[in-house]
């Protein structure tokens, strides 16, 4: 009789052992609270449209610049925030190791030897002495525990652990997109800078030669000194416009080789050739809502965040429950070295364990309670994301169109400037205006042709903002 209960009881061990009851929520992906489509965007024509198909994964290949495609491989291998980002991942990995352990038996290794002698009027003297001399004691063996995941509390924790390192795989995920963003923004930037410091020099030619022209007509007394004055002042007004622009040269190549852990002016002279602002005339393919939650790094981060979350709930649930723990040892111990191999030396102890939370204050329902609250913070934090990462997409489809809009304006400006200023000079060369339209209709060239640069700077900015809101770039 009392066999078989044994052997029942086993059974029902075992099979608790390895699929025994697993405490808490399981967790269910969370439906994403987006449209079917993109809200239509209408484009003139002759501008750059988009497209509901893939999105390009490698789109700062797609604006043709070799320059720019080198910059960004280069700053996703040597940039120094995702390989501090690659680091917590793997330390994120390592703690789920530790934490995966607790499925496995712990096994102890040990060894040790001493020289004693005990109080004669102690207690359970091993030399039969009686302590009246000292004696040596070897002893060595085996330790093993393991706990009996009845409840699931391990395989719980194993799950908070995973989801923590998917989260450290999204944080990386989310600096490399970050990283190809910013040296493609400030890549343009750079272009676009130098592009002004042109606009600028041309400007200035323009007015030096006004200067020269107004100072051969006062000698003729054609000019008087005040269109001197202020064709010299034009010139250096111009002149002042300089020195920021090649500032900010400098800065944004200094940023870009920060981001690729180069020293300072380390791409001072592979970058301070002037060229053209990268630009893109293609459709541009955007995919479809659906798939947002599919490559934003950030929406894959909350959803790895709340995972983690619901499984640490059945984690404060399984501590309500009683722990059992196997545990035993087997060694040898012996007064003499030489007896220490014999069989009669051996010794040792197996045994369950039991441990009963009886009395813990509301601690462990505090707990719970705590994690709770967590979950439901993490499912806001979620839709709270996959909203916020809508709308970034959204503005930025906005942007894109509006600054072709202003880009084409522009350029109906600066073409019509352009030849009010020949005119204007030729009628100031034929004394029938003074030199104060001269200098309103140059003023005016010059502020549409920085606007102008800026304009088109913008719309590949624009490009890159929609391309990094779609969360494109890391898979490539």
């Amino acid at each position: 009789m009392n066999s078989k209960i044994m052997t029942c009881a086993v059974t029902c061990y075992s099979l608790l052992s390895l699929g025994g009851c697993v405490m808490g929520p399981d967790f269910k992906t969370p439906e994403t609270p987006l449209a079917a489509h993109w809200a239509n965007t209408p484009s003139q024509s002759g501008h750059s449209g988009t497209v509901e198909s893939p999105v390009d994964m490698r789109w700062w290949d797609s604006f043709g610049d070799a320059q720019l495609s080198a910059l960004v491989r280069e700053a996703q291998t040597h940039n120094f925030d995702l390989q501090m980002a690659a680091s917590r991942l793997e330390q994120s990995r390592a703690m789920r190791r530790q934490v995966a352990a607790d499925t496995l038996p712990a096994v102890d290794g040990s060894a040790g030897y001493s020289r004693s002698r005990n109080s004669q009027r102690g207690l359970n003297d091993p030399s039969g002495k009686e302590g009246k001399q000292a004696f040596n004691l070897w002893n060595g063996g085996l330790g093993i525990s393991w706990e009996a995941d009845l409840w699931g509390r391990v395989k719980r924790s194993v799950e908070v652990a995973d989801a923590s390192v998917h989260m450290a795989e999204e944080d990386r995920h989310a600096v490399q997109l970050l990283v190809i963003v910013q040296t493609a923004q400030d890549y343009i930037e750079l272009r676009s800078t130098q592009q002004g410091l042109a606009v600028v020099e041309q400007n200035l030619h323009i007015a030096q030669r006004s200067l020269e022209l107004t100072r051969l007509q006062l000698k003729e007394g054609v000019a008087t000194d005040l269109e001197v004055s202020e064709a010299a002042a034009q010139v250096a007004e111009i002149q002042a416009r300089l020195a920021p622009l090649q500032q900010h040269s400098a800065q944004l190549i200094n940023a870009l080789s920060l981001l690729l852990a180069r020293e300072p002016r380390a791409l001072q002279q592979q970058l301070s050739t002037p060229a053209n602002v990268p630009s893109y005339t293609a459709t541009v393919p955007i995919g479809l809502p659906s798939e947002l939650a599919e490559r934003r790094p950030d929406i894959r981060r909350a959803q790895a965040q709340l995972h983690a979350a619901t499984a640490a709930i059945g984690v404060a649930e399984a501590d309500f429950y009683p722990r059992i723990t196997l545990s035993g040892n087997m060694g040898f111990q012996a007064l003499q070295l030489s007896d220490l191999g014999s069989w009669g030396s051996r010794s040792f102890a197996f045994g369950p364990g039991l441990s009963v939370p009886l009395f813990e204050g509301g601690r462990l329902k505090g707990a719970l309670q705590l994690q709770e609250g967590r979950q439901q913070e993490a499912g806001i934090g979620f839709q709270k994301t996959v909203l916020r990462a809508w709308h970034e997409v959204d503005d930025a489809l906005v942007a894109y169109q509006a600054n072709q809009r202003r880009r084409d304006s522009l350029l109906q400006a600066v073409a019509h400037n352009q030849r009010a200023l020949d005119s204007v000079h030729q009628q100031y060369t034929q004394g029938t205006v003074d030199f104060l339209n001269v200098l309103t209709v140059q003023n005016a060239l010059l502020a549409n042709q920085a606007a102008l640069v800026d304009s088109t700077a913008q719309v590949s900015l624009s490009l890159v903002d929609l391309y990094g809101a779609l969360g494109g770039g890391w898979q490539g």
